[in-house]
């Protein structure tokens, strides 16, 4: 049995921001070029240079060796989504759910409670979960209702 390789990481262009960010929440590296402006040749260095696997709608991209690049064809993020899984035979861990920053990309840390609650709005503070930070830009993470609803997304697309 060959032992799984290590997890993909990811870089998409502009028009992927929204795929980027659920893949984030699955708990991958997943960053995206923001705004206009980064030149498609920029964005394959990058993610050749990172080792990610570079994700465009840009149909005219010329492959690049050695760089895994998906095209993805689908309108709805539902679709990009459930097409990179396939393709990379992605096996999301319920585990690593909201395990790192949306804003940021970055692993969270989880935060005592005590430090936790006065960084929290009241009605939070009551709730009896763990709470996470982001290391870098110091937001705050905690399961809530939107969890309950995100993870019903995600059972409802089979990941």
């Amino acid at each position: 049995m060959t032992p799984p390789g290590p997890e993909p990481k990811f870089l998409a262009d502009s028009m992927l921001g929204k795929l980027a960010r659920w893949l984030v929440l699955l708990g991958y590296d997943a960053r995206y070029a923001h705004g206009a402006g980064v030149a498609d040749l920029e964005l394959l260095e990058a993610a050749h240079r990172e080792g990610r696997v570079f994700l465009t709608r840009d149909t005219k991209i010329p492959a690049v060796a050695g760089l895994r690049m998906i095209v993805v064809r689908g309108q709805r993020f539902e679709d990009q989504l459930k097409q990179v899984q396939r393709e990379l035979d992605l096996k999301p861990d319920r585990k690593r759910l909201f395990t790192r920053c949306t804003y940021c990309n970055i692993a969270l840390e989880e935060l005592p409670r005590a430090a936790a609650l006065p960084l929290v709005p009241p009605l939070v503070r009551e709730l009896q979960t763990p709470f996470f930070r982001c290391g870098s830009c110091k937001r705050m993470y905690w399961s809530g209702t939107h969890t309950d609803r995100t993870i019903k997304r995600l059972e409802k697309l089979g990941l």
